[in-house]
Order: C-alpha cells, then sequence, then structure tokens
C-alpha cells in the first residue's frame, strides 16, 4: 500500500481507490473494533436503549429467539416514547425465523417494519438479489456495521460447550454516520416510501477522530466491492490476510491473489473449518490446491463457525463488513462494508488476525515422494496409503488408527495435508444428476410436472413484466 503522506502515487492510489469503490475517502471518524456477537449486542442495544429521536435497523437475519425478542422489545420501548424506529428485514434471511407476529408490538407501539424482495409477480428473478446488510443508526451520531445477524446463534450454547461464531464488526461515529443513514434511506426507499427527514440533535463541534475511511454500500450488479478487492490484491506489497466466511474466489480474483503471492507479498486466507452451509464449504476447500501451490497460506478456523469478513493490507489498509469473497456478495446482493485507511486500526486488525491464526488450523500440500528413475513423481497432493481390506476387523483397526494419527497430528502441529478435496463436488453432482435421470426414466411425471409448473411461473411473470413496460411506454408517449 502506498505510504501515508500525500505523494503524486498516494494521490493516484487515493483516486483509483475512489473510482473503484464508487466512494469518497471521509476524514475524521472513529472507529472502535467491536469483536464476536456479545461485544455488538451489548453496544447495539446500548444505543438503542439512549436513543432520543431515531433507530435505523437493517439486518439480513433477525430470529425470533431470546436474542431477537430482547432486540426487539428494545426498540418497542423507545418507539413508545416517541423515538421512530424504523426497520428492514431481507425476506429470505429472516424466512421461518421471525415472522408478521414477531414485530406486531413494534408496529403497534408505532414503529415501521418492512421487508425486502419478498416474492413479486413481474420479478421472476427477484429472489437472487438480496439485502445482506447489518447497519445499525442511532440518532444520526452512533453507526455500526457488522457480519452479525441479530440470532442467539451467534452466542453459541454454552450448556452443550459450543462456542460462539467468530465475527466482526466495527462502531463507527463523524461524518460516516451520515453516510451510513443514507445507505438505510436507500434501502428503506427501495422497500417503499422515502424515509422521513430529521432536524440535526445538537451535537459537540469538537472534531470526533482522525481517521479516514470509505463506506462502501454495495448493489446488485455494481460490483464495487468486487473491483476493489482486486485493486487492493494488485496494490499489497508485503502482507494481505483474509478473513471469509464463504470464501469461493472467482477466477480473476484468484489470479490477483495468486500474483501478489508470487511477487512476494505474504497471502494469507482464514476460513471455517465447519461451517453452516457444507456445501460452500466444500466448494471452498476444492479452490484450495492453487492458491497453496502459489505460496499463499491457507488456514481453517477450529471453533463453531467463522463468519467474519474482513480484510488487513501492508499495515495501512482494512476492511470490515458483510461482503464475503464469492459471486453472491460480489455481483448479486446488497452489501455494506468500510474500508479504513489507517495504520492505528490496521494494527488492530492483523493482531486481531494473528490471535486468531492460534485457534486455526493450516492446511498444506504434501511433501512430493521420490521415485526411482523410471516412474512419475506424484503430485504433491497425495491420498493417505490405500488400508488393504484383509482380515475385516483388522482393516478397520488400522483405517481407524491412521485417521486418529492424522487427527493426533494436525492437533500437534496445527498443521493438515490437504486430501482429494476437489473431486468432492464432483462426486456430488454425479450422484444429484444419476437420482434425476433414474427418477425421469421411471416416473417422467414427478420431473414434468415441476418442470411445467415452473415454466408456468416464468411465463407468467415475464408477460406481467412486458405489460408493465408497455404501459410505461404508453405513458411516457403521453
Amino acid at each position: 500500500m502506498p505510504p501515508i503522506h500525500a505523494t503524486p502515487i498516494r494521490l493516484l492510489a487515493e483516486q483509483a481507490l475512489s473510482r473503484t469503490a464508487g466512494a469518497p475517502l471521509l476524514n475524521g471518524n472513529a472507529v472502535e473494533l467491536l469483536i464476536d456477537a456479545s461485544a455488538h449486542y451489548d453496544a447495539w442495544l446500548a444505543a438503542i436503549r439512549g436513543a432520543r429521536q431515531r433507530v435505523l435497523l437493517e439486518n439480513y437475519i433477525i430470529r425470533n429467539d431470546e436474542v431477537g425478542v430482547a432486540f426487539r422489545d428494545a426498540l418497542v420501548e423507545r418507539a413508545r416514547n416517541g423515538v421512530f424506529v424504523a426497520v428492514v428485514v431481507d425476506w429470505v434471511g429472516c424466512l421461518g425465523q421471525s415472522r408478521h407476529s414477531f414485530w406486531a408490538p413494534l408496529r403497534a407501539a408505532g414503529g415501521e417494519v418492512r421487508v425486502f424482495n419478498p416474492p413479486q409477480l413481474g420479478q421472476p428473478f427477484g429472489w437472487i438479489s438480496r439485502d445482506h446488510r447489518k447497519l445499525l443508526v442511532v440518532d444520526g451520531v452512533h453507526g455500526f456495521l457488522s457480519g452479525v445477524c441479530i440470532s442467539a446463534k451467534w452466542l453459541g450454547d454454552p450448556a452443550r460447550n459450543v462456542p460462539p461464531w467468530r465475527d466482526t464488526g466495527v462502531a463507527l461515529r463523524g461524518p460516516v454516520v451520515a453516510e451510513l443513514e443514507a445507505t438505510f434511506a436507500q434501502s428503506w426507499r427501495e422497500t417503499g416510501a422515502v424515509l422521513r427527514q430529521f432536524v440535526p440533535l445538537p451535537e459537540p463541534a469538537a472534531a470526533v477522530g482522525d481517521i479516514s475511511l470509505r463506506l462502501i454500500a454495495t448493489q446488485p450488479a455494481t460490483a464495487g466491492m468486487y473491483r476493489l478487492d482486486q485493486l487492493i490484491a494488485s496494490m499489497a506489497r508485503k502482507t494481505l490476510w483474509l478473513t471469509d466466511a464463504y470464501f469461493v474466489g472467482l477466477t480473476p480474483y484468484v489470479q490477483a491473489l495468486v500474483a501478489a503471492a508470487r511477487d512476494g507479498v505474504d497471502v494469507r486466507l482464514l476460513v471455517p473449518g465447519s461451517s453452516d452451509i457444507p456445501a460452500v464449504a466444500s466448494m471452498s476447500r476444492s479452490g484450495y490446491r492453487p492458491l497453496l501451490k502459489a505460496g499463499i497460506r491457507v488456514f481453517e478456523w477450529n471453533g463453531s463457525m467463522l463468519h467474519a469478513k474482513t480484510a488487513v493490507a501492508d499495515g495501512q489498509w482494512a476492511r470490515v463488513g458483510s461482503s464475503n469473497l464469492n459471486i453472491a456478495s460480489w455481483l448479486s446482493n446488497r452489501e455494506l462494508d468500510v474500508a479504513v485507511e489507517d495504520a492505528g486500526f490496521a494494527d488492530q486488525l492483523a493482531a486481531q488476525y494473528e490471535c486468531d491464526l492460534g485457534n486455526a488450523t493450516e492446511i498444506v500440500l504434501a511433501a512430493p515422494r521420490r521415485r526411482g528413475s523410471s516412474e512419475r513423481v506424484r503430485s504433491s497432493e497425495t491420498r493417505p496409503p490405500r488400508i488393504p481390506h484383509g482380515g475385516g476387523s483388522s482393516g478397520r483397526a488400522a483405517a481407524g488408527a491412521l485417521r486418529i494419527a492424522n487427527s493426533v497430528g494436525a492437533a500437534l502441529t496445527n498443521r493438515r495435508v490437504l486430501g482429494d478435496s476437489s473431486s468432492g463436488p464432483l462426486l456430488v453432482g454425479t450422484l444429484a444428476l444419476l437420482t434425476l435421470a433414474v427418477v425421469a426414466i421411471l416416473w417422467p411425471a414427478w420431473v414434468g410436472w415441476p418442470l411445467g409448473v415452473l415454466c408456468g411461473w416464468f411465463a407468467l411473470n415475464l408477460g406481467i413484466r412486458a405489460w408493465r413496460l408497455r404501459g410505461q411506454r404508453a405513458d411516457d408517449g403521453d
């Protein structure tokens, strides 16, 4: 990353970052790093309970459990005391989590709740775009953004010895809070009427802080965060440390990481060891090999779930927010991240990263085994040795002993040899297609009826959309 002082190279970098992210550099802010859900919920609830004029909350998941009820009740109490309360939740994220009845007390108290992008006629592919943002703004003064949803799942389950989910967010003050509020107003407008105007509350004139940052509020098909992630991978000179919950890198981004590593940059990727979406974890593992071969270090978190989305580069630049390193976040969802250009904050995030690696296992390639001159050297990603099947239980015992030895070795060294993970998704796809083929041959109606309903649904929606567009043209002609 370029140095802090304003050299021509620095000015060029600022211009490139602003144009790539579609976000200007905002000065004079204060940023506090929040680690894990407990710290988030304490800070969020304290801000809500202290609200004097307005509370604006936008989150992908608000669940009907003890955490969700605590937030709803805090919002109800503020609404009853004359505070304007506005909530935006995502339809898919809250499907089966918090129904209309859950929000009835808040609406009865005068609060407003809107659902982003429920199924609509005329938009057959509308469900693909989701509001994945997690933000809270109170009184235009206190702002928060994160990867944390409002759910007891993030707190773990002490009774069952399940640790909390690992997640990261920030508390913000300064000029960026007005941008956060404008971001919420945009989401509010997408779900109905425009957000009302507020009279600013009197605040001290002293500067809040000295941190410069960019608020990156991405929308479907804008790809601002995707371009920025690629640019940072190209600009990093010493270190680029990434944490991601659902890493499925596109080829251009993977190539950018590989190029950085081969140029001497210390590139690291920390991902979950066990995921709440196993299919994504499988796809993520299938992409380890080219990263490892290029010298990128890959680590898997050993806790219950790693849900953080962060990046820190060269001790000067850091990103925290809701965007994952995958096509859904980059191109389809509404996401919200903050890119901080401050050495002090970057050092905090880098220190947290090193702390996280203490609870992670590094994935490595197996060392290639030397063969005779007439034998081809196998690829470094060798499979574990095959266990003979003779002896029945003795073969199973040997296989079990091998698994135990591998597990103990990984625990002692914090390293695990990468297995043949690339074949897993292919086998799953093979079985799925084979099952579909068998069903289609033996019971064709089971495939024909759903296909007919699906085609009818798309035909209906496309027809409605064509009719609306024709009506709009007629109105424009008038």
